[in-house]
């Protein structure tokens, strides 16, 4: 019965998405909401400007009520709920001031922001699972105690709701990787782990409802991007991602599943790092995706590959869960 819920979860959000796009679309148009585009970003992004951001918050409205009237909330599924919606109400707003002065909110407020929804995040979570350690691939379980959990759960919440935020620079990237990465923990709620975990069925049903979202989603923002999702999707959703993954009790093995968030994170880090210490740039543009389309690749052929990328990821990370839980023999 969950396999076909699971289905039906994810073919509702992406009609749904399908269905609403092109009135949501006008809307958009009809109020102004263009995103405006950077002077320092790559030229080819100049054209993009005027088109509708702040397509995130028709996602996480879509998610929010699908899960409502599927009746999935639980302790499995109220927490990684709750982030979406807090987070991308952060992102809508960070969205509107773009709109309307041509720079977002100030990154520390962003920040406060996004870390007080990921203490809050970890502490229910700690709290109400019990949980001291964490499931490190190939070590197994390391006890790290309440409070470093819950430190180390909203690290990589924020880190990871910022990921996705940098990776969201080209037509469909962020929304491709985005699905690859919930279609692994989706697989992953779907495995019970005698003695450690048992099978997740409504937190599998939530991550089909933000597939099939991000897939309808997809249907307008493929190159030439009909609607961006802006902040109010690309952090609610990369908080959220981290959500379930520590509530699978899998969050060490988002590092393999999320490795193009990763990597795009990592290569801003380093293109500052380098910069300050040496003078130097490492890229000819962070995040990673820029550098590529400077070096010459087109816009296309870098969200496809990096889609690649993320589904190997997610194959990967699947793997890794299941000859660590003996689920592959």
């Amino acid at each position: 019965m969950t396999l076909l819920q699971v289905v039906v979860a994810l073919m509702a959000a992406f009609i749904g998405m399908v269905a609403l796009g092109p009135v949501y679309i006008g809307l958009l148009r009809r109020l102004g909401f263009g995103k405006r585009i950077r002077s320092d970003g790559p030229e080819g992004h100049l054209g993009k400007a005027g088109t509708p951001t702040m397509g995130g918050m028709l996602i996480v409205t879509v998610v929010l009520f699908g899960a409502m009237a599927l009746r999935i909330e639980d302790a499995a599924t109220l927490t990684p709920m709750l982030t979406l919606m807090g987070v991308g109400i952060l992102g809508a707003i960070d969205d509107f001031v773009n709109v309307r002065t041509g720079v977002g909110m100030r990154g520390r407020w962003k920040l406060v922001w996004q870390t007080a929804v990921a203490i809050l995040a970890g502490y229910y979570i700690q709290r109400h699972f019990n949980i001291t350690a964490i499931n490190i691939p190939g070590l197994g379980e390391v006890v790290i105690g309440p409070i470093l959990f819950v430190a180390f759960v909203a690290f990589v919440i924020v880190g990871t709701s910022n990921a996705v935020n940098l990776t969201d620079g080209e037509d469909g990237l962020a929304g491709g990787v985005l699905i690859f990465s919930f279609v692994a923990y989706l697989l992953i709620s779907l495995v019970p782990i005698p003695g450690v975990k048992l099978a997740q069925p409504n937190l599998a049903i939530l991550c089909a409802l933000i597939i099939g979202a991000l897939m309808g989603f997809l249907w307008f923002n493929v190159h030439p991007a009909q609607i961006i999702m802006g902040d109010s999707g690309s952090l609610g959703l990369g908080a959220t991602l981290a959500v379930v993954a520590t509530v699978n009790g899998q969050l060490p093995l988002l590092a393999i599943i999320g490795i193009v968030f990763v990597a795009v994170i990592m290569s801003v880090v380093l293109q500052v790092l380098s910069y300050r210490l040496r003078g130097r740039r490492i890229f000819r543009m962070a995040p990673l995706h820029h550098h590529f389309e400077l070096v010459g690749w087109a816009e296309e052929k870098i969200t496809l590959r990096f889609w690649i990328v993320a589904a190997l990821a997610a194959v990967l990370g699947v793997s890794v869960f299941l000859l660590g839980t003996g689920g592959a023999s």
